[in-house]
C-alpha cells in the first residue's frame, strides 16, 4: 500500500499522494457534522445550558477549530487531520535544492519551518474558508428558494422588486440577496473546477499545490521526515512541564499556565482521542453488520425462559364487591404479591377488550406472557414501572417484564 501510494509521485518520497491528501479533507470535513450531531444529543438533555451554542453551532465550532488548529500548527507543523495522516506544511523557497534534502535535512526544514503570517494564512484556508462556503450555502439556499425554486420558478422567494416604502438599507440588502442569487452559482462551480484542475496537476507531478488556496499562500504539503521527528522531540523537552514549578490557585488562573501547562496536553490528547473514535466507529458497524451479533441476540432471547400465561377465571360477584380482590395466580398467591406491591388485574372475558382501560384494543401489543392489551395503556405500564416497581410487571400474572418498552411485541391485524 505504501508503495502504491508513491507511484504518482515519482523519485520525492516526501510528497504525500493525492489520493492521503483526499482522505486528510475528507476526515476534516467529517468532524464538522459528528460534532453537530453530538451536540444536538447533549442539548436534548441539557437545553439551558446548551441551547445557545447550539444556535450558533457555526461560529463555535469555527473558533474551536481556530484554537485546536492554531496550536498543531505552530507545535507539529500541520492541522489536526494532516498530523494524524503523518503530513506537514512548509513553505515553498524561491529556489528548490533538491541535493539539501538529503546533505543537511536540519538546515532545509528550519528554512522551510512555517513563519508567524504563514500560520494564520493557513488557518484562514483551514477555518475561514469551509465557514464562509457554509455560510454561502445556506444563505443562497434560503434566499434562492432552493428545490421550491426549480418548480416554481425563481420569483418563489425574494423575486421582483423591493416594496416601495423600504428603507435605503432594506433595498441595499434586497440588491445583495439578488446578486447572490445570481452570481453565486458560477462562483461555486469555478471554485469545484479549479480544485479538480489542481488535483489532476498535483496527481500527475505538474504541480507541488493539490487546491488553489495553497498555490495563493505558497505553501505546499510534504511528509513528516526524520528531521522533523527530532525537531519535535527537541522542542518537547524544551516546553515547561506542570511539575517543574510550583502550582498554586492564582498561579493556575493566570494566562500562562493555562496556554502552556494545561491546554497544550488536552489538545495533545486529541490525537490518541480521534483514531481510537475511528476504530470504535468501524467495530460498532461491524458488530451490527455482522451475522456474529444477529446469532448472540437469538441465543440470549431462546435461553430466557418464560412461564405460560396464567389462566386467571372471572371474579364472583362476591369476590368483585370486596375492594381488596385480587384475581389467583397459579404461580403465586394473591397475598405474596400484595406484600410486593403488585396489585393485579383480572382477564377480561372478551379477548377484544383491553384488561387495563377495558375498551376496545387500539394498536393490539402482546407482553412476554401472553395477554394483549393497547399499546398506549401498556406503554404507559411499562414506561412507569421504571420509577414504579410495582408496575414494572404484566398487569395481570404478575410476571417481572424483561427489556422495558423495547420487549414490548405488536400484533398486526
Amino acid at each position: 500500500m505504501e508503495f502504491m501510494s508513491n507511484v504518482s509521485s515519482g523519485l520525492d518520497v516526501s510528497k504525500p499522494s493525492l489520493f492521503e491528501l483526499i482522505s486528510e479533507t475528507q476526515l476534516r470535513d467529517l468532524l464538522e457534522p459528528s460534532v453537530r450531531y453530538v451536540l444536538a444529543i447533549i442539548t436534548q438533555r441539557h437545553p439551558r445550558y446548551l441551547i445557545y451554542i447550539f444556535n450558533n453551532f457555526d461560529e463555535a465550532y469555527a473558533l474551536l477549530m481556530l484554537l485546536i488548529e492554531r496550536h498543531y500548527i505552530r507545535r507539529w507543523g500541520g492541522s489536526f487531520t494532516e498530523n494524524f495522516y503523518g503530513i506537514k506544511r512548509e513553505r515553498v523557497l524561491a529556489k528548490e535544492l533538491p541535493r539539501a534534502s538529503k546533505a543537511a535535512p536540519d538546515i532545509l526544514a528550519s528554512s522551510t519551518k512555517l513563519r508567524r503570517w504563514d500560520v494564520w494564512k493557513s488557518l484562514f484556508i483551514i477555518v475561514g474558508v469551509p465557514y464562509l462556503k457554509r455560510k454561502l450555502d445556506d444563505t443562497y439556499e434560503i434566499h434562492a428558494g432552493g428545490a421550491a425554486a426549480n418548480l416554481f420558478g425563481a420569483g418563489y422567494r425574494g423575486g421582483g422588486e423591493p416594496e416601495e416604502n423600504a428603507s435605503p438599507r432594506e433595498k441595499i440588502i434586497f440588491r445583495l440577496k439578488r446578486l447572490l442569487r445570481k452570481i453565486y452559482p458560477a462562483i461555486n462551480a469555478a471554485y469545484y473546477f479549479s480544485t479538480l484542475a489542481f488535483n489532476l496537476a498535483y496527481l500527475f507531478d505538474k504541480s507541488q499545490y493539490h487546491t488553489p488556496f495553497h498555490w495563493l499562500i505558497k505553501i505546499r504539503m510534504r511528509r513528516l521526515t526524520e528531521a522533523d521527528h527530532r525537531a519535535f522531540e527537541t522542542a518537547s523537552r524544551t516546553l515547561p512541564r506542570p511539575g517543574s514549578t510550583p502550582l498554586t490557585p492564582t498561579s493556575l488562573l493566570s494566562a500562562t499556565a493555562l496556554t502552556r501547562l494545561i491546554l497544550p496536553p488536552i489538545l495533545d490528547s486529541l490525537k490518541i482521542l480521534l483514531p481510537t473514535s475511528i476504530f470504535f466507529l468501524k467495530f460498532l458497524e461491524w458488530w451490527h453488520a455482522s451475522d456474529f451479533a444477529r446469532q448472540l441476540s437469538a441465543k440470549t432471547a431462546a435461553s430466557i425462559e418464560l412461564p405460560p400465561p396464567a389462566i386467571v377465571p372471572p371474579p364472583s360477584k362476591d369476590e368483585e364487591e370486596d375492594e381488596g380482590y385480587y384475581p389467583r395466580n397459579s404461580s403465586r398467591s394473591s397475598r405474596e404479591l400484595e406484600r410486593q406491591g403488585r396489585k393485579l388485574i383480572p382477564s377480561p372475558e372478551d379477548s377484544g377488550v383491553c384488561p387495563i382501560c377495558l375498551e376496545e384494543l387500539t394498536n393490539p401489543t402482546a407482553l412476554q406472557t401472553g395477554y394483549v392489551f393497547c399499546y398506549p395503556c401498556i406503554f404507559r405500564w411499562v414506561r412507569d414501572g421504571q420509577e414504579d416497581p410495582a408496575k414494572g410487571y404484566c398487569p395481570i400474572t404478575g410476571v417481572k417484564l424483561l427489556g422495558g418498552t423495547e420487549g414490548l411485541r405488536r400484533i398486526m391485524v
